[in-house]
């Protein structure tokens, strides 16, 4: 699983076996994970441990690094 953003102590990294999903992003930070679909807009599929807060949070980084993120998808995916 390539980590593809660091940022805030958040890792943003896809799974290779995610290739026949729409565009997504897991992030992680220590035991919490999150699930978010890049397209056709960000949204959260899922929440594991993360508080309101920083699921705000992760959701402001995926939509400033949106552009960046599906770029780094179709790159791994493209292979």
């Amino acid at each position: 699983m390539p980590v593809v953003l660091r940022e805030r102590g958040y890792r943003f990294e896809f799974y290779a076996s995610d290739g026949d999903e729409p565009q997504h992003v897991h992030v992680k930070k220590d035991a919490k994970h999150a699930k978010v679909w890049l397209v056709p807009t960000v949204r959260l599929e899922f929440n594991r441990r993360l508080r309101s807060h920083e699921v705000n949070e992760i959701l402001r980084l995926v939509r400033g690094n949106r552009v960046s993120l599906l770029e780094s998808w179709n790159d791994f995916f493209s292979d």
